[in-house]
């Protein structure tokens, strides 16, 4: 299907592909703005000679001008609106991938699409203005799910790095006897965050990666040493060979004595 306001089009990607298959090498490009919105299907594009991968719910804003291709088999499905900018509708000044994961916004976008094409379609009363008001929601959920896209790389930055600290300050501190607590007041959030942002990024709460550290160098202080136990515990931090025996236990199924014995 396809319809048009002047130079503004609407083609769904089966269209456009022409039953055939698109490859990346047949690049091209247009005089207009091109939005691509993958419903269904997977596969590679590659705009202005970088190739990425595409997948269903990704959206391609691609700027006048911009060389481009894509692959398109049997099993995609989508929309290419092409943009006049003389409808005055602003989207993008570049390129851009945006990855629609949530549901409401993949559903409101795609209807906002199907809203468009059934305008040109159908060219009831007012039809002209009802499709470039759809048009200019499509831009305001496009703009949202950028802003949302940005929030989520930069919490995801923040969590890689504040991750990162927290395993430096274990490898510099993890003989002081400090709990995580003391590493969260530390790092100027709670202990639950600090757990929560590990597990994000590492899938171990943030004890877990504290005892690991510890019982390993438990494990390396009684293999290659022959220091007592309550030294061994001593070095570690602990508070007492019982709570050091405990603990170790714990986490290898065997007391430090049973340990050394089997090394």
């Amino acid at each position: 299907m396809t319809g048009q306001i002047g130079n503004t089009r609407l083609v769904t990607i089966a269209r456009l592909a022409q039953g055939g298959r698109w490859r990346v090498e047949a690049m091209r490009g247009y005089t207009q703005d091109v939005l691509l919105w993958f419903t269904k299907g997977q596969g590679r594009i590659t705009i202005a000679g970088r190739t990425r991968g595409y997948s269903a719910n990704s959206a391609f804003f691609i700027p006048a001008g911009t060389m481009h291709g894509f692959e398109a088999g049997p099993q995609v499905y989508g929309f290419a609106l092409f943009l006049s900018r003389s409808l005055g509708i602003s989207f993008f000044k570049e390129m851009q991938h945006l990855k629609i994961p949530n549901l409401h916004s993949q559903a409101e976008l795609t209807n906002l699409i199907e809203h468009i094409q059934r305008e040109f379609d159908q060219k009831g009363e007012n039809w002209e203005t009802a499709a470039l008001h759809h048009i200019g929601l499509v831009s305001v959920t496009l703009a949202r799910a950028k802003t949302a896209q940005i929030e989520t790389s930069q919490s995801s930055n923040k969590t890689l790095e504040l991750t990162a600290r927290y395993t430096q300050m274990i490898e510099e501190q993890f003989r002081s006897g400090r709990r995580v607590s003391d590493y969260a007041k530390a790092l100027d959030i709670t202990p639950t965050h600090l757990s929560r942002i590990c597990n994000k990024a590492c899938g171990r709460s943030a004890s877990a990666l504290l005892s690991e550290r510890i019982i390993y160098e438990a494990q390396r202080l009684l293999s290659e040493t022959k220091l007592p136990v309550q030294k061994v515990s001593e070095q570690l931090g602990f508070t007492s060979p019982a709570y050091f025996s405990r603990s170790f236990q714990i986490h290898t199924g065997m007391s430090p004595t049973a340990f050394r014995k089997i090394i």
